[in-house]
């Protein structure tokens, strides 16, 4: 198994020769290996998602609605192909990997309806000849970083809230399970999502959120993982005045 890093609608090993193994947990077994993402593969998949964005937002919600859709109606018939995925590189139980696959279409499904429910509001005016209308913009490009845990549903959560939104994502997936987050974006670029709104990158992840997030093409943040880390990352974005979504808490599972 050889993994990819995703840019621009493009599968691509990177510029780079850096890399690391993939593990099955159950065996030991080195199973393949997943490519590094290096800063010139970052300022592509950055200027991607700047491109991708202005294409996007530009879309009806009902048009991004049904891209949406459709990328659930593919993960769910290839549930099969992405639970072995996660199960051969993430070690849970085919049974809760399949569970896994297939909630996270419904959370795909979810966010596409959401996304047509994007109301603004009319404030009343202070005098009769006075209109307030608030609607609400797609914030921009947004760097999502997402657990090995849940590899397929983490994900998801957040390029599906992307997307619905109008915006465009860089998501920095987890090294341990390549495979089964690269079926999940398969899934929205055969779905009809245009190049550059969706990008997958791999590698340090210390490098790369410290590339993404002063990066003015990002808007916002949004990180799922341990409190120290959502600490480091919570204040890197604050410092430079970026949009946040932490959810935080223990990443030590045990039997």
């Amino acid at each position: 198994m050889t993994a990819s890093l995703y840019i621009d609608g493009e599968w691509t090993r990177g510029s780079g020769t850096r890399s690391a193994p993939v593990f099955d947990p159950a065996t030991g077994a080195s199973i393949g290996e997943v490519p590094f993402a290096e800063a010139a593969d970052l300022d592509r998949a950055l200027d991607a998602a700047q491109r991708g964005f202005k294409l996007w937002r530009d879309k009806s919600a009902f048009d991004r609605s049904a891209i949406i859709r459709k990328a659930a109606t593919l993960l769910r018939e290839r549930h099969e192909m992405v639970a072995t995925a996660i199960s051969r590189e993430m070690g849970k139980p085919i049974a809760e990997a399949r569970l896994e696959a297939v909630i996270a279409a419904d959370h795909i499904d979810w966010n596409a309806e959401e996304g047509r429910r994007a109301y603004g509001r009319v404030i009343p005016g202070r005098g009769p000849d006075i209109t307030q209308t608030v609607v609400k913009e797609p914030v921009g490009p947004v760097a999502g970083f997402s657990p090995w845990n849940f590899p397929v549903t983490q994900l998801v959560r957040k390029i599906a809230a992307a997307l619905a939104a109008g915006c465009s994502i860089v998501a920095k997936a987890p090294e341990e399970t390549p495979t089964s987050t690269m079926e999940l974006v398969r899934c929205f670029a055969d779905a009809g999502v245009p190049a550059g709104v969706v990008n997958l990158v791999f590698g340090v992840p210390a490098e790369i959120s410290e590339y993404l997030i002063p990066s003015p093409v990002i808007r916002k943040v949004s990180f799922t993982g341990s409190v120290p880390v959502g600490r480091h990352l919570g204040s890197l974005a604050a410092r430079h005045v970026k949009r946040s979504t932490m959810e935080l808490g223990g990443h030590a599972p045990f039997i």
